[in-house]
């Protein structure tokens, strides 16, 4: 009987993300970050595969995207049927390349078993390339100025900062059920500028607001999750997260989001561990004057099978995903990855 509970949990679970997005179906650039869940230690359930550790924590994360396929809907697209399409009478932008590499630094701190914070630290290195809105897919500005630039940004993006509480469920027979919340500093640069490459138009350009390391926003996040073990040395967790911000700056607001993940894990192996996660993310257009009201927004579905190995009698814990997508219905054009990989370590004081 307690196993029916516990797999009808998992299903809860997943319902409870594929829940929150069944309302709506626009959303945005969900490809210009990585919706993979690396916090499962801090989900703490009281079962056999997962024990409860209060205090100190350190998370060393690296992220890479490498955005090079242009996608329209559901299908990849060419840059010169992309370069066709237009939104209300503009051409579309035709973008080459955007190539990111993400380091995080975590520092979580468990209080109690009821309660306790973590904080993320971006540092954020991306390359991108576009032909502009005045291009055939091959040449950029036919058509007279269309912003094609080549750009190279790096340095801190916003910091978030998040507390969970997880008393909600006190018998260790149903797992763990957390409610977390928090908020999104405006710490990273919104202002950087790319080099033109139009030779009648030499020079500095604005780069676009979605490719800044911050949003220049301060956002709010709320969300839950749910953790519990199946059998011995079987686990699993569901987690969803909105995030809204709750201003424009300098004519920019990034749309909504939700981030959902959904994972299973196996601990009978002393030396390492398999994982899985399917993560869904979906996020509405940005908004303002300064924003891509078109090409941005989108639902993502990916699978993301990985490993964790823990080393120096259990303190140290390395870890590493490859995230590959199941479905991108992007809005408008975007480049979108064909694959992330996502390697890190944790130490537990």
């Amino acid at each position: 009987m307690r196993n029916l509970i516990r797999a009808l949990c998992l299903v809860c679970a997943a319902l409870l993300c594929l829940a929150a997005f069944a309302e709506k179906r626009a959303f945005a650039c969900a490809s210009c970050g990585c919706t993979l869940s690396s916090d499962w230690e801090n989900m703490q359930s009281s079962g056999t595969a997962i024990t409860f550790k209060p205090g100190l924590s350190i998370d060393l994360r690296y992220d890479y995207l490498d955005q090079d396929q242009l996608r329209h809907g559901t299908g990849s697209i060419s840059a010169i049927d992309a370069s066709k399409i237009t939104n209300d009478g503009s051409p579309q932008e035709v973008e080459k390349f955007t190539q990111n590499n993400y380091v995080t630094l975590g520092m979580d701190y468990a209080i109690d078993r009821l309660w306790g914070i973590n904080v993320q630290v971006p540092f954020i290195d991306r390359r991108h390339s576009t032909l502009g809105t005045a291009s055939n897919g091959i040449t950029p500005n036919l058509y007279g100025d269309g912003m094609s630039y080549n750009s190279r940004t790096d340095g801190i993006g916003d910091i978030r900062i998040m507390g969970r509480y997880q008393g909600i469920l006190r018998d260790c027979a149903w797992g763990t059920l957390g409610v977390m919340g928090g908020i999104k500093l405006p710490t990273g640069s919104f202002t950087e500028k790319g080099t033109s490459t139009d030779p009648m138009m030499p020079g500095e350009v604005s780069i676009d607001r979605g490719l800044q390391p911050g949003s220049g926003t301060t956002d709010i996040m709320l969300g839950a999750y749910y953790s519990n073990d199946i059998a011995e040395n079987w686990d699993y967790f569901g987690s969803v997260l909105y995030q809204r911000a709750l201003d424009f700056r300098e004519d920019y607001r990034p749309g909504d989001s939700v981030n959902c993940s959904v994972g299973m894990r196996y601990a009978g192996i002393s030396y390492f561990s398999p994982l899985v996660q399917f993560n869904f993310k979906y996020a509405n257009r940005d908004s303002g004057a300064s924003a891509d009201r078109y090409s941005t927004g989108g639902t993502l579905l990916y699978l993301s099978p990985g490993v964790s190995v823990p080393v120096v009698s259990r303190h140290l814990l390395l870890y590493g995903f490859v995230q590959v997508p199941l479905y991108q219905d992007v809005n408008g054009v975007q480049l979108v990855p064909r694959f992330t990989t996502t390697v890190g370590m944790r130490y537990m004081f």
